[in-house]
């Protein structure tokens, strides 16, 4: 009998090797560390070798304050005292809570929908939801945006479906897609309103009649959208009266609305369905009931008060305003994301650093896998609590770093 000498393998070696390349490319991911405080957004206090400094954050997510906001706090800290910091187990197991139940009934309606479920996440929402549905429907196929998420991406592969990808808002591509599949085999478009690295939105009515045409379901992702779009928060669809027409609407609680979690609606019985068969919403752990109570308060005050949004709109068109006037390199688009794109990894890292340890300005460097190769970019979401002073500011900024680190000039 042959005997093999046994190698013990460096499994260190191997993890120090990847993180290795990812430097080598400029794709080491550095988190800076942040102090957001209550009462002095857009500021926070950077953690720096020990030493605090105030900046002002220009890449939250957090869209309008509502994380901040005076009665969402009140909210939470009242429900924790009252029910406590945890939820007691999964949905099924003691861990369903009068505060979820009407939390699903909020966000269904937000949407004109019969029904709505939470998750722990956007991410979760949107993985769950179209596995169990992948694995569901017999001999579905997604067409599946170019541009989706990273988590509805995985959530069709984890189902095993076949999977068709359409080009980013290609409405010629999908038909030909869509045509090219049996009338009568189970399809689900799914896509997004609007798309967080580009700001550019969907073409939800023609989407939605193409569904129709071709006997689809749709799947909206509208995380970026809900909270900021239409009269009442409701996102894109909502904003266009298009809710009645997408057959499922997913959203999350963690940007504009300031807390944390995510959910879908739809109509009962895929509600129900969902509920009944998504690993990743039976065999997690449920919202703790502060949460939805937040998550609840801050929905329902978007809902009634459109001032946020307003003042959002006024800081959002002067920040693109002024970036016109300069040869920065941005895109222009409808939605209220900013992409300044610097299209090379180590200059974007750059930018980044300069603008924080000289200006005492935070964004975020967004490089692959995130964007494509080339496509590196600071991504600028302005707030209701940043000034025109601090608009101004930034560009003088933008504008001062840029011309010094050669970047390349808007045509």
């Amino acid at each position: 009998m042959r005997h093999y000498k046994t190698v013990m393998m460096n499994y260190n070696d191997i993890f120090k090797e990847k993180l290795q390349t990812l430097k080598a490319e400029n794709r080491y991911r550095v988190f800076t560390n942040l102090e957001r405080l209550v009462g002095e957004a857009p500021y926070a206090l950077w953690n720096n070798n020990d030493l605090k400094k105030k900046v002002v954050v220009w890449c939250s997510n957090d869209y309008l304050g509502m994380s901040h906001h005076a009665e969402v706090i009140e909210a939470f800290c009242k429900s924790a005292h009252e029910f406590g910091v945890g939820s007691g187990g999964t949905r099924n197991i003691s861990g369903t809570h009068n505060k979820h139940v009407k939390l699903e009934t909020v966000v269904a309606d937000l949407h004109g929908k019969e029904a709505g479920l939470i998750f722990s996440s956007g991410y979760a929402a949107n993985e769950a939801s179209l596995c169990a549905l992948g694995e569901g429907l017999p001999d579905v196929v997604f067409l599946s945006d170019d541009k989706n998420h990273a988590s509805m991406i995985k959530g069709i592969r984890h189902s095993h479906a076949e999977k068709i990808v359409f080009r980013h808002n290609d409405l010629h591509d999908l038909e030909q897609k869509l045509a090219s599949i049996d009338i009568n085999r189970p399809k689900i478009i799914a896509f997004v309103s609007v798309y967080s690295m580009d700001g550019d939105i969907s073409p939800i009515q023609k989407i939605s009649e193409l569904a129709k045409k071709y006997n689809a379901l749709t799947y909206l992702d509208e995380v970026h959208a809900v909270g900021i779009y239409g009269p009442r928060g409701e996102g894109v669809a909502g904003q266009l009266g298009l809710s009645d027409k997408i057959d499922i609407i997913q959203g999350n609680f963690a940007k504009a609305y300031g807390v944390v979690g995510g959910y879908i609606a739809s109509s009962h019985e895929l509600i129900d369905y969902i509920r009944s068969y998504a690993a990743g919403f039976i065999f997690t752990t449920s919202l703790p009931p502060a949460i939805a109570v937040a998550a609840k308060k801050s929905i329902k005050i978007l809902m009634e008060d459109s001032s946020y949004r307003e003042k959002l709109w006024q800081n959002v068109n002067l920040l693109k305003s002024l970036l016109r006037k300069t040869s920065i390199v941005f895109k222009d688009s409808a939605s209220h994301i900013v992409p300044v794109i610097v299209g090379d990894a180590a200059l974007c890292k750059q930018l980044s650093k300069e603008l924080l340890e000289e200006f005492g300005i935070y964004v975020q460097p967004i490089n692959y896998p995130t964007v494509p190769k080339g496509q590196e970019r600071l991504r600028l979401t302005v707030t209701p609590a940043h000034t025109s002073k601090m608009i101004y500011e930034l560009v003088d900024a933008l504008q001062i770093v840029w011309a010094r680190l050669g970047i390349r000039e808007a045509a």
